[in-house]
Order: C-alpha cells, then structure tokens, then sequence
C-alpha cells in the first residue's frame, strides 16, 4: 500500500508506562511512522503489552515497534525480566550457537510484547573493549572477521524469529574518543583506512540486515565537508545506498543526543536528515517536538518520496504480534536466565550490569 503521510518518515519515543490522552491526541494527529521505548516505557509485562497495542490501535498504517535489546546493560527489557549477556561476553565464549541462541530468543521475546524490529546487532568493531565512547561490552569482535561471524550469528537466530534487525552505527564509531550522547566525535580517517576495518563489516552486513542505524561522527575521509554521519548525503546517499547497494530502511541515531543537539537547529536537523538520504529520523526525548518535525519536512515536497517508499517496503515484512501471556513470557524468561548461565557460569550470572533496575536520563542506543 502506497504511503503518503511525512508523519510516517518519525520515529518517536513516548513519554510515559501508558498512553496518555496527549499523546495519544498527538500521535494521531501525526500518525508517526514508529514508535521506539525505553526504560520509562516499561513497569510490567501486561502493561507492556498494553501500551504497544494500544499505540498500534492509534496508527492508521500499522507502526514500526522497536527497542534496543542487545544483551547486558543495553536490555531495556531487564527491568521486568532477567539480563541476557551482552555481545562482549559472547563474543568471549566463543560459541556461534550460543549466540544464534541468543538471537532467537530474543525474537521471541519481542515478539510476544508486539515488537516488530530490534535496534541490534552493533557491527562496530572494538578496538579497544575500554574505550569511552558507550560502546563497551556491546561490540561482538575485535577484528572484521570475528565482528562478521559473530553479529551475524545474532541476525541469523532473530530474522529467524520475524523480527526485523538493524545494523549499527554506520559507518563505525568504536574509533572516536567522545561519546555522541554528550557531544559530535571527529575522526580523522581516511576512506582506504575504513574500507579495511569498518567499512568491511557494514560491507558484508548490506543485504543481511532489514534496516542501518546512521551514527553520530565526522569522519574526514568519508565526508569533506565533516558533516555528522546521520546529516551527510555523502555517506549515506553514495556510500550507503549507492555503493554498497543498500536498500533496506535507514534511520537516524537518536536526533536528541548532545552531538546534533549543540550544532544544529531543530528544523534545520529535521529538513538535512531527510536531505541526507534517512527514511526515518528518530525523536526519542522531546515528543512534543513530533509536530514541527513533520511541519519541517512536509516542506520539502516531492523530495520525500523515495523515503516514503522505502517505509513502505519495510511495513510490507513487519511481524504480528504473537499471543501475549504471561505464561509465555515467563518461560522465554527461563530461557534467558540459562543462556546468561551457559555464557558466564553461575556465579558470572549472578552479576548483573551496574545499571540494573535503574532508568537512566542518558539510555545508551
């Protein structure tokens, strides 16, 4: 079905566990394209499942549903439920079933509270497992090959499930020595230099993956004039879609984070986001702003098309939603614990992220 509405070029965060009458009001007046939760979403597995039906009952185009649940400290689904290991120790043990396994279950996971695409797996290769750019623990190989065998292992066992995935961050951030959350990291790298590391990865990921997150960094070598990743129609609109063929959904990394935040104006993001080549941009804090963010971008007219149609090939392989029980979801719960036993041991399993059972303002994506 053709799809026309630039509200369905956002993808918004919602404020609260319930769908408020606001919101609500606001969401069908924008008829957002998608939806994406975190920890302020979530209090229990009925409520969960509550607030997705009801914002796919608002949509006139059934949503995108997503959330970020990697493994370890980025499980947004831990608050109600137990921690899956994260993509680090995994990749620690070595076992590509273990982690297909992991895949799988959380495919089935999602599944069950209406989820439709999962923000995972990270292809970013860890050069350093300490660096501070909030990418540790959440990386699956410290070299092109082991990062291709192990992510892949991951998409394999969730694709599996229906649930759609997405590559993240192209075109690679692990290298950057800020955290984009707070402020735009450059890298000063040169295009042969990514082509061998980074690149090789997004490379071999480009026909696997349903859709590509856009990062937030400058890197010389791929955009001369040192635009954000998320904003530069150089790597995306030529390297992403045209050289390496891409021709999945592509959104942008969270557009709240301090790095498009202390650079740019909102409708000026809004209107380079989609100028950049994004099908979708993503709004995650500020939802009052969903409406001038489709005022921004409906200015632009005919040039929405190819957006819109790309929303529209993703809608077309969206999941339904299974049977929701509670049942069903406590024994998917069971499955984590003993995939976090087989990962870690028993006494590994029994330590969990520093951050558990909080709700952090700053939630890692």
């Amino acid at each position: 079905m053709p799809i026309t509405d630039a509200g369905q070029l956002i993808l918004v965060g919602v404020p609260g566990p319930e769908l408020d009458s606001e919101s609500a009001r606001l969401f069908r007046k924008i008829q957002p394209g998608g939806f994406i939760l975190f920890g302020r979403n979530i209090r229990a597995p009925e409520q969960l499942r509550k607030l997705i039906d009801d914002l796919r009952d608002i949509s006139d185009v059934e949503p995108v549903i997503t959330i970020d649940q990697e493994g370890g400290r980025v499980s947004r689904l831990k608050l109600i439920g137990n921690e899956p290991p994260n993509a680090q120790q995994l990749r620690d043990r070595d076992d590509l079933d273990l982690i297909r396994k992991h895949g799988d279950i959380t495919g089935r996971l999602l599944r069950i509270f209406g989820f439709n695409l999962d923000l995972c797996p990270v292809l970013d290769i860890s050069f350093d497992d300490e660096a501070d750019n909030s990418l540790r623990g959440r990386c699956y190989g410290r070299s092109v090959e082991e990062v291709i065998a192990k992510a892949g292992a991951f998409n394999e066992g969730l694709r599996g499930t229906g649930v759609l995935s997405c590559g993240k961050h192209f075109p690679g951030y692990s290298s950057a020595g800020l955290d984009p959350h707070h402020e735009l990291p450059h890298l000063d790298r040169s295009r042969d230099k990514m082509e061998e590391t980074e690149l090789a990865v997004f490379r071999a990921f480009s026909s696997s993956v349903d859709s590509m997150m856009i990062g937030h960094i400058a890197i010389s070598g791929l955009d001369e004039v040192n635009r954000p990743a998320s904003l530069s129609p150089a790597i995306i609109r030529e390297l992403l879609r045209k050289d390496m063929g891409f021709d999945g959904l592509v959104m942008t990394d969270d557009l709240d984070m301090g790095a498009i935040l202390n650079h740019y104006g909102f409708d000026e993001t809004m209107r380079l986001g989609i100028e950049a080549g994004n099908d979708m941009l993503m709004i995650c804090h500020r939802v009052e702003m969903a409406r001038d963010a489709k005022s921004a971008i409906e200015s632009l007219g005919d040039r929405l098309a190819p957006a819109l149609e790309s929303v529209a090939r993703c809608k077309s392989r969206l999941p339904a939603p299974a049977p929701f029980s509670i049942g069903a979801f406590q024994k998917i719960d069971a499955e984590i614990r003993d995939l976090r036993v087989a990962t870690l041991g028993e006494e590994g399993a029994a330590q969990r992220s520093p951050e558990d059972g909080k709700r952090s303002p700053v939630e890692l994506y």
